[in-house]
């Protein structure tokens, strides 16, 4: 594993672990007096698989793009 890719997991997960588990945390509980806690409280679990999906996944995702470009550009 590389630096850059392991930077772009840490910063990708972040932003998008934070951005679901808010939306979707919302969606659930609505506005509560406790929402920010039980939102860190789903989040501190969701960053750390995101990062983790981020890294697998991104070989697949970056291969399959290339292939479905190539094809759309035919």
């Amino acid at each position: 594993m590389n630096i850059p890719n392991l930077i772009f997991a840490v910063i990708m997960g972040g932003l998008m672990s934070s951005s679901i588990t808010l939306a979707t945390t919302f969606a659930r509980v609505g506005i509560a007096l406790d929402f920010f806690w039980l939102w860190l409280e789903v989040w501190l679990v969701a960053y750390p698989v995101a990062i983790i999906c981020i890294l697998i996944y991104r070989p697949f995702a970056s291969k399959l793009t290339a292939i479905l470009v190539e094809k759309l550009e035919r």
